[in-house]
C-alpha cells in the first residue's frame, strides 16, 4: 500500500539544520505515526511522503513556507518585567501559553533584563529550512475511529 489520504503512516526521521546538526530524531525509539491528509505534520513533509510505501528511504529539504513558516518579527515583543511578578524566573528558554488576539499561543522567553522580558511567539523552527532523512516503516488504511478523530491510535500515537 502506498501513502495517500486516509492512511495511517509510521516513519522514522532525523531532522537536521543547515549546518547538519541533529534537531530531532525518532531513531532509537518508536517511529512517528500520523494520519495522512489530516495536517498532523508539516505540509512539505506530508507532500514528500505521498505515494511512498513501507521500506522506502529518502532525504528532503523543506523550505520554511512548507515547514513551520517564516519568522514573524511582530511575534517578538518586549514586556515590562512587572508583568511577571509572582512567577518563578523568568529565565531564557522558559515557555508558557499566553493569550493573544488570535487565541492562546506558546511563547518562549528569549531575553531578560532588569526592566523587561522579551517573548517570542514564533515556532522554534520558524524561518528554518528543514532537512529530513526519512524511512517509511508501515502504511495501512486508517480505521473509521481514527478518521473521525483526525489522528492515529495505538503505539507511537495518541491514546484515549
Amino acid at each position: 500500500m502506498n501513502i495517500g489520504p486516509q492512511c495511517a503512516v509510521s516513519f522514522h526521521y532525523t531532522l537536521t539544520d543547515d549546518a547538519g546538526a541533529v534537531v530531532d530524531s525518532s531513531r532509537g525509539s518508536e517511529p512517528l505515526v500520523y494520519l495522512h491528509g489530516a495536517g498532523n505534520i508539516v505540509p512539505g513533509l506530508e507532500d514528500a511522503l505521498s505515494g511512498r510505501g513501507a521500506g522506502e528511504q529518502f532525504k528532503i529539504s523543506i523550505a520554511p513556507e512548507q515547514g513551520y513558516g517564516a519568522r514573524i518579527e511582530a511575534l517578538v515583543q518586549k514586556m515590562p518585567r512587572s508583568m511577571f511578578e509572582g512567577m518563578p524566573g523568568p529565565e531564557i528558554g522558559m515557555q508558557f501559553q499566553a493569550e493573544s488576539n488570535m487565541g492562546p499561543v506558546m511563547v518562549t522567553v528569549i531575553a531578560v533584563d532588569d526592566d523587561s522580558v522579551t517573548l517570542d511567539g514564533n515556532h522554534a523552527l520558524a524561518g528554518a529550512t528543514l532537512h529530513f532523512d526519512v524511512e517509511v516503516v508501515a502504511v495501512r488504511a486508517a480505521s473509521a475511529e481514527e478518521l473521525e478523530h483526525g489522528h492515529v491510535h495505538g503505539p507511537g500515537s495518541h491514546h484515549h
